[in-house]
């Protein structure tokens, strides 16, 4: 799966941008797709359909990435930007963008030079791209343009590195789950969804249309086993998380147990996940049309929304394992 991971996580993909890692997963789930289309939101659904009498299934991984939009280009040349989704300025400074048609540049600070500058902390508004350009029409990008972060993919055996972990590690499970699941009663919408980073709006039009009975999204989650982290009983290497609530939603009380049980009996290595900050697309899938049941398989991630996302290879396989179970058999809630 490394390799998957990554062509997957050095793609670029910003919100609304997802098209090169669409290109990526759609090639990688064809040999093992009954179905395929790609919606009017640039959704990626795939399907596979069971042999029983199962429940339609919606899982969601989301393709896209924080990044970061021009909003203006002074006389000499200099990007001023707005992020596009949760972008710290305390991450920014010194990091390398690329825009879609390859034009890369380094992220400068005002106040880079200034005897004060160790002693403050950047915000967006004094921080600028510097793309080389001598003057405004020498540019090679304009307003409009959007930018994803530049980072190759460190393979430090068990720990894994990389920008856009969140989510395109998620998106090598499910495509990892799809080619190893075997016969199954359910029919399984596997969706690759865009846009959740700026409000999980690919995955509100995906479950319209879906229409599913039981909905499941695979995401990163914070840990708490850094230094002085705040208090979270998530860790690297201890297994994948099963969501309990986050900020957005409260997972199905029958998802979470079904996903417990699961886990138990397969001798899958699992945490309880309750995350004080953020959400994902099952908040989105939970409230559409009259309601759906819904859940999340969580991926623990170091440094999440920073170019250099760290997470447990272990962690990554028992996902898949577990996502794989989950799928395979009749459900009962």
């Amino acid at each position: 799966m490394k390799e998957l991971i990554r062509q997957l996580v050095e793609a670029y993909g910003p919100s609304g941008y997802e098209a090169q890692v669409r290109a990526l997963i759609e090639a990688q789930a064809a040999p093992h797709a009954d179905e395929m289309r790609i919606d009017a939101m640039g959704n990626l659904i795939v399907l596979k359909r069971g042999s029983g009498d199962g429940l339609p299934v919606m899982v969601a991984a989301h393709m896209d990435e924080i990044g970061l939009v021009v909003t203006y280009v002074d006389e000499k040349g200099y990007l001023r930007f707005a992020p596009t989704g949760g972008v710290s300025p305390v991450t920014l400074v010194g990091s390398r963008v690329r825009f879609a048609n390859g034009a890369t540049g380094v992220i400068g600070w005002e106040k880079w030079l200034r005897p004060d500058a160790g002693a403050s902390r950047p915000e967006i508004g004094e921080l600028y791209i510097d793309v080389g350009a001598t003057g405004r029409d020498d540019a090679p990008v304009g307003v409009g343009d959007a930018a994803g972060f530049v980072r190759p993919f460190e393979d430090l055996g068990q720990r894994l590195i990389a920008k856009s972990m969140d989510d395109r590690v998620a998106c090598a499970v499910a495509l990892q789950a799809l080619a190893e699941i075997g016969e199954t009663p359910n029919d399984l919408y596997f969706c690759f969804t865009v846009q959740e980073e700026v409000g999980t709006r690919g995955a509100v039009t995906a479950a319209y249309g879906i229409e599913p009975a039981l909905g499941l999204a695979v995401d990163v989650t914070l840990v708490g086993d850094t230094p002085k982290a705040r208090p979270m009983a998530i860790s690297l290497g201890q297994g994948p998380a099963i969501k309990i609530m986050d900020t957005g939603m409260l997972a199905h009380p029958g998802v979470v147990r079904w996903m417990i049980q699961t886990a138990e009996e397969r001798g899958i290595p699992y945490q309880r996940e309750v995350l004080q900050g953020g959400s994902t697309d099952a908040r989105a899938i939970q409230l559409s049309r009259a309601g759906v049941p819904a859940g999340c398989l969580s991926i623990p991630c170091r440094y999440v929304h920073t170019p250099s996302e760290m997470v447990d290879y272990g962690d990554v396989q028992q996902s898949v394992r577990l996502l794989v179970e989950l799928l395979s058999r009749e459900i009962a809630l």
